[in-house]
């Protein structure tokens, strides 16, 4: 795998369609959720990606380093293609998207608006439950955080 980490404005046009569409072909067709997945929010993150030997961006993430307004960082839009769940990519994003955001803002707390189906998955990273069960476009979602590092 070749990992990435870029913002926005360093994001080629390939970089940028593949992000989306891997996004569009997870969050709203695999998991059949219509949302506006171009919320506006992706030129203030980092975006976390890796290609396989082939060229295919096969897992993401949307990162977000703290701010004097937020107090926190933030991982959101975590995914892994369908084809490659099985290689535990989704656990080397996450630690690298944690690694990453420890190392730039390392007093600052992580949160994630975890799936609550993966909420053992995010636990298993060090994250707590900070909210109750909501509904996120028709899924259970709660907010987690993990302390900042010491």
């Amino acid at each position: 795998m070749n990992w990435h980490l870029k913002a926005f404005n360093d994001l080629s046009l390939h970089d940028l369609y593949d992000l989306l569409k891997l996004r569009q072909e997870v969050f709203v067709v695999e998991q059949t959720c219509p949302y506006l997945d171009a919320d506006g929010a992706d030129e203030q993150a980092l975006h976390l990606y890796a290609r396989n030997n082939a060229g295919e961006m096969v897992a993401y993430a949307r990162l977000y380093l703290s701010t004097a307004d937020t107090g926190y960082s933030r991982i959101g839009r975590v995914i892994t293609h369908e084809k490659v769940r099985r290689l535990k990519l989704g656990r080397e994003v996450m630690q690298r998207s944690i690694d990453y955001l420890e190392e730039y803002a390392p007093k600052a707390p992580i949160r994630v608006g975890a799936q609550v189906y993966l909420l053992k998955f995010y636990q298993s990273f060090g994250f707590e439950a900070i909210s109750e069960e909501y509904l996120e476009d028709d899924i259970p979602h709660i907010d987690m955080q993990r302390k900042a590092a010491q």
